[in-house]
């Protein structure tokens, strides 16, 4: 089979199951899903949602967290991962939208790399989300799904992301995005994936390869 024409049945099956494909992170505007997303970094989206409540309520724009000190914001998101960096950056962040985007978050993945804490899979995931630009963010779920699936070969993100945008129609990778990471994390997940309650085993390399007597002859 084509691999354009399966990677299209399994998102649209993967779309059965997640008909509102969207991301875990709990935000109001642009600028509280740009900070959630950095916080984000090597951390639970759950862990994230425990303490964007607070940090928005007393910084819910860049204006306002562009004047908050690292005491201030470290003293609420102290319980994530590396709370010393993402205190700095988020702050640094909100300065440079002030000086250059009046508040606003930039549409290009050129501008959006030069702000503090922002990667290119942060960039990515705005870029999507924000403004449903054609843009694929690869995270640790979209990495091991889209190997285990055998729709690409790759080591690294940014392989794989050239990867994916030569296999996914523009049009389907805002949602995409969200379906693969969202299927990683409660049935394709690192240790003990849930093959046989899978929608999409029967597609899938790896399933196939440790249970060849569900392949075709």
């Amino acid at each position: 089979m084509d691999t354009k024409h399966e990677v299209k049945q399994v998102l649209t099956i993967l779309k059965q199951h997640i008909p509102n494909p969207q991301t875990e992170l709990n935000y109001q505007t642009p600028f509280q899903l740009m900070i959630a997303v950095i916080l984000s970094a090597q951390c639970t989206d759950k862990r994230v949602n425990m303490v964007t409540p607070n940090l928005f309520e007393k910084f819910p724009d860049a204006q306002s967290l562009s004047k908050a000190t690292f005491e201030e914001v470290f003293s609420i998101i102290k319980s994530i991962s590396y709370p010393n960096n993402k205190s700095k950056h988020i702050i640094e962040a909100a300065k440079i939208l002030m000086e250059k985007y009046e508040g606003k978050i930039p549409n290009t993945l050129e501008e959006l790399t030069k702000i503090p804490g922002v990667g290119r899979k942060t960039a990515n995931v705005l870029l999507s989300v924000l403004y449903k630009k054609p843009a694929m963010a690869v995270d640790t779920h979209v990495q091991r799904v889209v190997n285990r699936l055998g729709w690409v070969n790759t080591k690294n993100p940014l392989q794989t992301e050239k990867a994916l945008l030569e296999l996914i129609q523009p049009d389907d990778i805002p949602d995409a995005h969200h379906l693969i990471i969202l299927h990683g994390r409660y049935t394709c997940k690192a240790k003990n994936p849930d093959c046989m309650n899978c929608p999409i085993s029967i597609y899938c390399d790896e399933f196939h390869n440790k249970n060849p007597q569900f392949s075709s002859n």
